[in-house]
C-alpha cells in the first residue's frame, strides 16, 4: 500500500483553552495538490502548521511520508523530538507564508542559497548555482543581486518560493501566498505555482482563490471552526457544495 505524503487523523489543537482544529482528518497523497478553504479563523493556517510542527498539535496523529511529525513513538507513549531532530524534518518540507518571510539585509541569491549552506551543508558553488537555476525557474533571472526592498511583492514572493524549493522537499506547503500581493501581482506567483503542481510536487495550500483551487488541486477541504464541514473534487465542491455553510461561503468569496 502506498503511503500518503500526509495524514492526518483526529488532529486537535487549542489555544488558552479555545480549541481551534476539533478532529480533523485529512489525506494528501504524493504528487498531489491539496486546497484548504474557509474563513478566517477555521483553523487553515493552524493545520499547515501543525504539518511542520511550528505548531504543536494536542492531540490526534499527524504523519508526514508515514513518519509522525515532532514526535517518536515509544511503547505506548510520544514523546517530543529534540531540536536537531526537528530541524531535519522542517528541511524537508518547504513553507511558504503570507508575508514572505525573506531575510531583508540579504540579496535574493543570498536569500535562497543560505538554508542550502547552513543546514544541507552544500558548498557555496554548488548552492549558487542552485540558486540562479531555482530564481530563472521562477522567472527572477537577473534580480540575484537585488535586496527585498528592490522588488515588489510579487517578486519577493517567487524569492521566497525559491528559497523553499532550495532545499529539495518532499512536500510544499503554501500559507495564503497571495493574499498579501497587489491583486495584478497575484497571478504571476499563481502561475509559478502552477508550474509546480504540473512538475509534480506534493502541495497544500490555504488559499482563498477558488480558481486556482478548481483548476489546480486534486481535492479541496472546506474547514470551518476548526472541522471540515466538506472535501473532495474541486470542480464539484465548489461548483454544487452540499453544505449550507461552504453555499454561503462561496457566495461570498466568488
Amino acid at each position: 500500500m502506498t503511503i500518503p505524503m500526509v495524514e492526518a487523523r483526529g488532529v486537535r489543537k487549542a489555544y488558552a483553552g479555545v480549541e481551534v482544529l476539533k478532529g480533523v482528518d485529512l489525506v494528501v497523497a504524493r504528487g498531489e495538490v491539496t486546497c484548504l478553504i474557509g474563513p478566517s479563523g477555521s483553523g487553515k493556517s493552524t493545520l499547515l502548521r501543525c504539518m511542520n510542527h511550528l505548531e504543536k498539535h494536542d492531540a490526534g496523529e499527524l504523519r508526514v511520508d508515514g513518519e509522525l511529525v515532532g514526535y517518536e513513538a515509544r511503547g505506548h507513549k510520544l514523546y517530543e523530538r529534540n531540536d536537531r531532530q526537528i530541524c531535519h524534518e522542517r528541511s524537508q518540507i518547504g513553507m511558504v507564508f503570507q508575508r514572505f518571510n525573506l531575510f531583508q539585509h540579504l540579496t535574493a541569491i543570498e536569500n535562497v542559497t543560505i538554508g542550502q549552506i547552513h543546514v544541507k551543508r552544500i558548498a557555496n558553488d554548488e548552492a549558487q548555482m542552485r540558486a540562479k537555476e531555482l530564481l530563472a525557474r521562477v522567472g527572477l533571472s537577473g534580480k540575484d543581486a537585488l535586496y527585498p526592498s528592490q522588488l515588489s511583492g510579487g517578486q519577493q514572493q517567487r524569492v521566497a518560493i525559491a528559497r523553499a524549493l532550495a532545499m529539495n522537499p518532499k512536500l510544499m506547503l503554501f500559507d495564503e501566498p497571495t493574499s498579501a500581493l497587489d491583486p495584478e501581482l497575484v497571478g504571476e506567483v499563481l502561475d509559478v505555482m502552477r508550474d509546480l503542481a504540473s512538475s509534480g510536487m506534493t502541495m497544500i495550500v490555504v488559499t482563498h482563490e477558488m480558481n486556482f483551487a478548481r483548476e489546480v488541486a486534486n481535492t479541496v477541504y472546506f474547514l470551518d471552526g476548526g472541522v471540515i464541514e466538506e472535501s473532495g473534487n474541486p470542480r464539484e465542491v465548489l461548483t454544487a457544495p452540499s453544505s449550507e455553510r461552504l453555499k454561503s461561503f462561496l457566495s461570498k468569496v466568488l
